[in-house]
């Protein structure tokens, strides 16, 4: 069974083709500035050289046409036909209360796509676009939506609630989401695989920590608690999100720097974080050097991220009563043994105790990274969304 999974933003395309036999992938790629005349096209299949193309792609339309071209190209190619792809797999940022699992795409699933715009009016449209896209293009296959959302459906009310009106629930579904659930879902189910018990003995505490971060407490393979909320601003300090502030922040701000909500919104997102703080960047990697160098701000700003995801490990912790595994995965999760070490360090009163040397070693395997006398088993579990995309399609298609 071949199964192609789709990402799509409001000018952009990402894909993986799946031979979901042996859960390999045989190509994947990404289109780039879509709606302009220069638009580009990263297109790999594993053993050969990336092939890069720039065209005038205008719509997802045209951008759906070209993967499908490519994937079926003579010399680029991985398929003699396009009736080989069985399914695709859609991510799809927010499904709002609708899905607490993937669904098979129908007009009453685009129906709800639509209704939650206002929840992710950012990402909801292009993620529609690509489903229409796609299903032009491959009328004949089965068209699945998998949801960041979906995994925190099964968290209890009392931790999806806010303290504000209840009415503002009722009018307009007001509480918290949590997102990258398909990546916690994911790592989780390989830690329990890794250590050799069953996920639904558990205690896990996940950690995606890439440029957009976020906790979990898995319970028994339930998510009952997520750091992100109706949004992904919500949480932890992040690349260039701000995570928890005071909200009376934000009036302030307006009235003393004479901006619009719009303006503080685009603040809180996109310049602020670790770029806010370091003056910087909002790349790990770059901040850590500029620490390195000597400036104070980069240390204060990784200091500030260090202390946030302790005390949210520490609060799950608490949520849970206990603790069997904690888990790093992500961009900054799997790569920067650095946060690992001193977050880690901030935790020994729960019995974690880490081995300085395998936390050092890098692999694209799940590691153990604690010592045999830990009390908590904490590891490195790569993630894999666009996997788990296609293996809840397979799921749905069989």
């Amino acid at each position: 069974m071949k199964i192609l999974v789709i990402n799509c933003g409001s000018s952009s395309i990402k894909y993986q083709l799946f031979d979901m036999t042996e859960e390999t992938v045989l190509a994947s790629g990404l289109v780039e500035k879509i709606g302009t005349e220069s638009a580009i096209i990263k297109h790999k299949v594993p053993g050969r050289e990336e092939k890069i193309i720039t065209a005038e792609i205008l719509d997802h339309r045209v951008g759906m046409k070209k993967v499908l071209d490519l994937l079926m190209d003579p010399e680029e190619g991985v398929i003699s036909s396009a009736d080989e792809v069985t399914a695709v797999g859609h991510r799809v940022v927010h499904g709002g209360e609708d899905f607490s699992g993937s669904v098979i795409i129908d007009e009453a699933v685009r129906q709800a796509l639509r209704r939650n715009i206002d929840l992710a009016p950012l990402h909801n449209p292009p993620n529609l676009l690509g489903i229409d896209a796609a299903q032009e293009q491959l009328p004949h296959a089965v068209h699945v939506g998998v949801f960041d959302t979906a995994f925190h459906q099964t968290m209890p009310d009392y931790a999806y609630m806010y303290a504000i009106p209840n009415v503002l629930y009722r009018k307009y579904k007001i509480r918290r989401y949590g997102f990258h659930g398909t990546s916690h879902k994911y790592v989780s189910e390989k830690a329990a695989k890794f250590v050799g018990k069953p996920l639904e003995d558990l205690k896990i505490i996940s950690c995606h920590i890439g440029n957009g971060a976020s906790i979990t407490a898995v319970q028994n393979g339930k998510s009952v608690d997520t750091s992100m909320g109706m949004t992904p601003l919500e949480g932890l300090m992040m690349g260039t999100r701000c995570g928890d502030i005071d909200p009376a922040v934000v009036p302030f701000v307006i009235t003393k720097e004479d901006l619009t909500l719009s303006e503080v919104n685009s603040m809180m997102n996109r310049h602020s974080g670790l770029l806010g703080v370091s003056g910087v960047s909002g790349d790990m990697r770059e901040v850590t050097e500029a620490m390195e160098n000597g400036n104070d701000q980069a240390r204060l700003a990784i200091d500030m991220y260090v202390y946030k995801i302790k005390k949210t490990i520490g609060a799950y912790v608490a949520a849970m009563n206990g603790i069997d595994i904690l888990l790093f995965t992500a961009g900054v999760g799997e790569n920067a043994s650095m946060i690992r070490e001193r977050v880690c360090e901030g935790l020994t009163c729960f019995g974690i105790k880490l081995n300085r040397a395998l936390n050092e070693e890098r692999s694209k395997e799940v590691r153990r990274i604690s010592t045999p006398e830990s009390k908590v088993d904490v590891l490195v579990v790569p993630t894999n969304e666009e996997l788990m995309i296609a293996k809840e399609t397979k799921k749905l298609v069989k």
